[in-house]
C-alpha cells in the first residue's frame, strides 16, 4: 500500500476542484456574469446576499459599474441575481479550493507526512494558488474601469495560471502515485521530444482560445472548414501594424485557433503512432491512447462550438476538452519517466 495514499487523494481532490472551477470560469464568461461583482472582499465576500435589503447593496454598486451604465442599464433586480450567483459560485469555489489546501496541509505538516523535497513542492503549490486568487482579481479589474470588457490578455493570463496550478498539483500526484523511475533508453528519449513540444503547442492553443474567448470571435465565421466563402478571408490580415492581427484581430486570432487545432490533432497522432511502434509499456499505451480519444473529441467539439456560434454549453464542453486534453498529455509525458 502507497504510503502516501492520504496526500495522493488530497492532491487529486485539488485537481478535481481546479477544473470545477475552470468550468465555472467558463459558465460565468459566456453567461456575461463576471463584472456582476464590483469589488473583491476575500473575507466578508464569502456570505451571498441573504434578504432584499442585502441584494440592494451589491446591485446599486453594480448600477455604478461602466457594464451596466453601457450594456445592462435596463436590468432588473432578478436579472442582476442571475449573473450575480455565477460569478459568486466562481469566487466561492476559489475560495474554498484555499481551504481545501491548507487546513489538510497544515494537518500533513504537524503529521510530518511530508519530506523536504514534498514540503518545497507543498510550497510552490500554496504560491501558484495566491498568484492566481490575484490574478483573478486583476482580470475583473480590467474590465470595471471606463470599458465593460476583460482584457483578453489578462483572462488568458488567469486560464493558464488555472492550469498551471492544476499541472503542478497533477504532477506531483503522479510523482507520489508512480514513484518508481524507469530506465531511460533511446525511445523514451524520442518520444520524451516529441511530446514535450506537442505540449508546448498544446499550451500555445489554450491561450489562443482565452484569446478567441476575450475578443469573442467566435461570434464571427460561424462556418467549418472556411471562414465564410474563404479559407483565408481578408479580415484575417486586415489590422495595422501585421502583429496585432496575431493578437488582437478577432478575425486573425480565430484563423490561428483553426490552424493549430490541426497542428495539435497531427502532432497528437503522430506521437500516438511512435509510441504504438516502439513496444512502449502498457501504463504509455493506455496514456497515449487516452490522449488521441481526447484530441479527437476536442477537434469535433471545436467545430460544432463554431458551427453555433458558442452556445453556453458547447462552449463549456470545449473548454472541458481543453482541460482534459492539457491533463491527458501530462499524464502521458509523466508515463514516460515513471512505471509502477
Amino acid at each position: 500500500m502507497n504510503k502516501n495514499k492520504p496526500i495522493i487523494i488530497w492532491l487529486l481532490t485539488g485537481c478535481f476542484l481546479i477544473y470545477l472551477m475552470v468550468v465555472i470560469g467558463g459558465i460565468t464568461r459566456l453567461t456575461h456574469s463576471g463584472l456582476s461583482m464590483v469589488e473583491w472582499n476575500p473575507i466578508l465576500g464569502s456570505l451571498p446576499p441573504m434578504s432584499d435589503a442585502d441584494w440592494q447593496i451589491p446591485f446599486e454598486k453594480y448600477q455604478q459599474s461602466p457594464e451596466y451604465q453601457i450594456i445592462n442599464n435596463q436590468f432588473s433586480l432578478e436579472e442582476f441575481k442571475s449573473i450575480y450567483w455565477w460569478e459568486y459560485i466562481h469566487r466561492f469555489l476559489g475560495r474554498s479550493i484555499g481551504v481545501v489546501f491548507l487546513i489538510p496541509f497544515f494537518y500533513f505538516l504537524l503529521k510530518k507526512k511530508f519530506d523536504k523535497p514534498l514540503l518545497k513542492k507543498m510550497g510552490v503549490l500554496l504560491l501558484l494558488g495566491a498568484f492566481q486568487g490575484v490574478l483573478g482579481w486583476y482580470m475583473v479589474f480590467s474590465g470595471l474601469q471606463k470599458e465593460p470588457h476583460v482584457s483578453h490578455y489578462r483572462l488568458a493570463a488567469h486560464l493558464i495560471s488555472a492550469f498551471t496550478v492544476f499541472g503542478f498539483t497533477f504532477w506531483y500526484a503522479l510523482d507520489l502515485l508512480y514513484p518508481k523511475p524507469i530506465q531511460e533508453n533511446d525511445i523514451t528519449r524520442k518520444v520524451k521530444r516529441l511530446s514535450l513540444i506537442m505540449f508546448v503547442v498544446i499550451v500555445i492553443q489554450i491561450i489562443y482560445g482565452a484569446f478567441v474567448a476575450g475578443l469573442k470571435a467566435g461570434l464571427f465565421y460561424n462556418t467549418f472548414p472556411k471562414m465564410g466563402s474563404k479559407f483565408i478571408p481578408e479580415t484575417v490580415t486586415s489590422f495595422e501594424p501585421f502583429y496585432k492581427n496575431l493578437i488582437e484581430n478577432p478575425a486573425g486570432v480565430q484563423f490561428i485557433h483553426r490552424t493549430i487545432a490541426y497542428i495539435v490533432v497531427i502532432m497528437v497522432l503522430y506521437v500516438w503512432e511512435t509510441a504504438r511502434k516502439m513496444n512502449m509499456l502498457s501504463l504509455q499505451r493506455k496514456a497515449s491512447n487516452v490522449m488521441l480519444g481526447v484530441v479527437c473529441a476536442q477537434f469535433i467539439l471545436g467545430i460544432i462550438t463554431i458551427l453555433y456560434a458558442v452556445p453556453v454549453t458547447m462552449g463549456v464542453l470545449h473548454q472541458t476538452g481543453a482541460f482534459v486534453l492539457f491533463a491527458s498529455s501530462l499524464f502521458f509525458m509523466h508515463s514516460l519517466r515513471k512505471t509502477v
